[in-house]
């Protein structure tokens, strides 16, 4: 198996959930409003308003419409990046 198969088949070993969230990017201490188009239990795929590069490493937060659960707060590291469809970035994205 080559290790492109390999990493293939590792991403499907985890089940993505398809989601339209708002959700807050933070980079450098700088809050950007941003989508969340999917995630799973490893990472995010986010649209942005960025110009960010894999490696960097950024946070996430995901609100809660339910007042007794908190919010989702996750420290990622972006693993690639394309543009949108709206003109800013798709940003796949690591749990750390």
């Amino acid at each position: 198996m080559t290790l492109h198969h390999r990493d293939h088949d590792e991403k499907r070993d985890f089940i993505r959930m398809t989601v339209d969230a708002k959700v807050t990017l933070t980079v450098d201490g700088h809050p950007i409003a941003a989508t969340c188009r999917d995630l799973s239990s490893t990472g995010f795929q986010l649209d942005a308003p960025t110009s960010l590069t894999a490696g960097d490493i950024v946070e996430v937060y995901v609100p809660s419409h339910n007042p007794n659960l908190d919010g989702l707060k996750a420290k990622a590291k972006v693993i690639w990046t394309k543009t949108s469809d709206t003109g800013g970035q798709l940003l796949g994205l690591i749990n750390l």
